[in-house]
């Protein structure tokens, strides 16, 4: 089904719901996640792999109740202010940790996507995440006696992902790195796709996946979704962007201000984009 960004939040992310907006280094579904804080939808129990801006914002905008995440931080440049502050101060919420490695999280979106209560790894050895985590656990193989790490599956009520195309059909073709999107997608109960092009047929290409338009709940037309990422073939990682957004952040005043201008007051991300002094995408 095709629906504007607008419709397809409103009618499928409710307060209280369990997020994942995934995407590895590009293709990260940032017209989403500025709808979804237009929208102030709340309580979210926020899940990516590798959290960078994107849940900066919405941490602190206090769309979040809880991350289950593994790596995060301003990728080249440094922290997340706005996730420290939610973790160090409560502000503007308190912020529930469900941290993992890369791995883990792997496993655990695969589990989702099989449809199975936990995942398995070879990992955590040496670690003092599984101290820290009660998800953290461990099972011994019934075949070899070997002790494994154990994580419990993700089902994200809705995964968002954003695409280089999907044809008129629903099917989604999302060509370069794709990290944990298929899992992500295949372990959802709601799946939501923000598009750079909508094309009567998707053309073959190499070292790309396609998710079948069955599993589509939504296919929103955004063209410039995932700035100031990158969707490669379309357009370049704007890096002063992350290189500026440690400023903007480390305050609250400051971030509050550049969230109202650049966010809450303009329409869609297309206004969004030109709103800043550069625009890329």
């Amino acid at each position: 089904m095709q629906l504007t960004l607008a419709d397809a939040i409103e009618n499928y992310v409710a307060h209280g719901a369990s997020v994942a907006l995934e995407g590895f280094t590009h293709l990260i579904p940032f017209a989403a996640a500025h709808e979804i804080i237009r929208q102030r939808k709340r309580d979210l129990h926020l899940i990516r792999m590798t959290p960078d801006l994107v849940y900066d914002q919405m941490i602190g905008m206090g769309c979040a109740r809880k991350l289950t995440f593994s790596w995060g931080g301003n990728p080249g440049v440094g922290s997340l202010h706005r996730l420290r502050d939610a973790v160090e101060h409560h502000w503007p919420l308190p912020l529930e940790l469900d941290e993992h490695s890369h791995a883990g999280m792997a496993a655990a979106f695969c589990a989702g996507a099989a449809r199975l209560p936990f995942g398995t790894l070879r990992g955590y050895a040496g670690t003092d995440l599984p101290a820290r985590n009660a998800n953290i656990r461990s099972v011994t193989c019934p075949f070899t006696g070997e002790t494994l790490a154990a994580v419990p599956a993700i089902n994200p009520d809705i995964t968002i992902l954003h695409a280089q195309r999907a044809d008129r059909e629903g099917n989604v073709a999302i060509d370069g790195i794709v990290g944990a999107a298929r899992e992500a997608a295949l372990a959802a109960r709601v799946l939501i796709v923000t598009v750079e092009d909508i094309v009567d047929e998707l053309p073959p290409a190499m070292n790309a996946i396609v998710l079948p338009h069955w599993i589509v709940s939504a296919i929103v037309h955004c063209p410039g979704g995932a700035y100031p990422s990158y969707a490669q073939g379309h357009y370049t990682r704007d890096n002063a962007f992350y290189r500026q957004w440690d400023s903007v952040a480390r305050e609250r005043d400051s971030f509050m201000a550049w969230m109202h201008e650049h966010v809450l007051q303009q329409r869609d991300h297309r206004a969004f984009i030109e709103s800043l002094p550069v625009a890329r995408a």
